[in-house]
């Protein structure tokens, strides 16, 4: 596969599955709830950049320097940027502070309010060469010997009994594990069964097509997500309990700039007084527990503004 040279990549994917495979040469490690963020450097720059090809570089300044950890000439490193929460779990929510920055005057505060943490779990290309056709295990070796841990650096380790790693991400409330075959290549732009996700716990991302006001505030947003040709589809509604007084406000003043006559949704749901429908265009992640036989989610709660675009919040994925 032809590459420019150190050009963005679209990362591979893991599969989904609902269940820990009992055959196979698998390594397992810990899924962070997180940020998904390739670094780039050609031995003078260095560039960061999300699963979606958007730039991160100013984001993230304590990743920037990445000669104080980093062993390579040039080099293309593949991991998720997290930060913790009060309860010292990763927080998707805290994490997409940083992510979600516009304006970049606010970096050296956000730097100090949410520090973050770059989990490496692959590498891509190492002084001069696409190395994305090496198995996983030989990629592995090679970050184990040139990545320098740090306060803001950390190279994700691999376990072997995934059943009982599983049991501790469940025991600690976190997202999961994922599952990669010790011989697979790395696929660019691919979402293969070389790499599982097996999740403690279901999310999704949704647009928001509309609210609803409790006493004059916002209270409730009502999601929906793509099904074929039909269009949106309400998929339910969910308060916003992770959200700070500031981002709520925030969130409110643009939701309420966006309101429009028409539902967006075709399965329209009861409207009473206090609804308002929006233009479908902001994204949220949600947790839930379930879907119901309706087809709406059981238990959901938002974790955080999604960097990603409304068209690609599809239904049955």
């Amino acid at each position: 596969m032809e590459l420019p040279p150190l050009k963005p990549i679209v990362p591979m994917e893991p599969v989904r599955s609902e269940t820990i495979p009992q055959t196979g040469n698998w390594a397992v490690q810990i899924k962070w709830d997180g940020v998904r963020v390739l670094t780039y450097f050609d031995g003078q720059n260095v560039r960061m950049f999300n699963r979606k090809l958007n730039e991160r570089t100013l984001h993230y300044p304590e990743i920037a320097d990445i000669r104080s950890y980093c062993d390579a000439d040039s080099v293309v490193l593949d991991g998720e940027v997290i930060a913790l929460g009060a309860d010292g779990r990763p927080s998707f929510h805290q994490v997409m502070r940083r992510d979600g920055m516009r304006r970049m005057e606010k970096v050296l505060r956000l730097r100090e309010e949410v520090p973050v943490s770059y989990m490496i779990f692959d590498i891509i290309h190492y002084n001069g060469e696409w190395i994305q056709r090496r198995t996983f295990a030989e990629r592995s070796e090679l970050l184990e010997h040139i990545i320098k841990p740090n306060a803001h650096i950390q190279r994700v380790v691999s376990h072997d009994d995934a059943a009982a790693l599983f049991a501790v991400m469940r025991q600690h409330g976190m997202e999961g594990i994922v599952m990669k075959n010790i011989e697979s290549p790395y696929l660019i732009g691919e979402k293969k069964n070389y790499w599982l996700k097996i999740k403690n716990y279901r999310d999704l991302v949704a647009v928001i097509g509309g609210f609803t006001v409790r006493e004059g505030r916002v209270n409730a947003l009502l999601l929906g997500q793509y099904d074929g040709q039909a269009g949106l589809r309400y998929i339910g509604h969910a308060g916003t309990a992770k959200f700070t007084y500031s981002e709520w406000k925030e969130l409110e003043h643009r939701l309420r700039t966006m309101t429009k006559q028409e539902c967006p949704f075709f399965n329209k749901p009861r409207r009473t007084p206090f609804t308002y429908w929006t233009t479908p265009q902001i994204t949220v992640k949600v947790r839930f527990a379930e879907w119901t036989e309706g087809a709406t989610l059981r238990q959901p709660s938002i974790q955080g503004i999604a960097d990603v675009p409304s068209e690609e919040c599809n239904f049955g994925e």
